[in-house]
């Protein structure tokens, strides 16, 4: 029977200790508020999206949010498809620029015939 009020009673002063804890801080709380999780490096807005902003792209941790190596994933595969596309865009821009530069025709030069006939 002393065992039972023992516990009771030190029950008691660990919920009274809690409560006054949590509840009696005012202004001076003991539990600061939590701030809540944003995305560190959001992507740019000025510029198209490159490997390296995904690659530096870090997503917020929820308790009950997603499964984080699904979404590790996905990022990585999205980084992936960027790189490959802009190395595409860059070798397609490098063929257009050699194939204008082989098509452009001589330049020519008006007055020659006039100098050769006034000779």
């Amino acid at each position: 029977m002393l065992v039972f009020w023992f516990l009771l009673i030190a029950l008691v002063v660990v919920v009274a200790a809690v409560t006054l804890a949590v509840v009696g801080g005012g202004s001076e709380a003991v539990l600061p508020e939590a701030e809540p999780d944003r995305v560190a490096d959001a992507l740019p807005e000025s510029r198209p999206v490159v490997r390296a902003d995904v690659d530096a792209l870090r997503l917020p941790v929820a308790p009950r949010g997603y499964r984080m190596a699904e979404v590790d994933d996905v990022l990585e595969r999205l980084a992936a498809e960027l790189a490959e596309r802009d190395a595409r865009i860059a070798e397609l821009t490098a063929a257009a620029a050699q194939g204008r530069a082989q098509a452009a025709p001589a330049p020519v030069d008006l007055h020659k015939d006039a100098r050769e006939e006034d000779r």
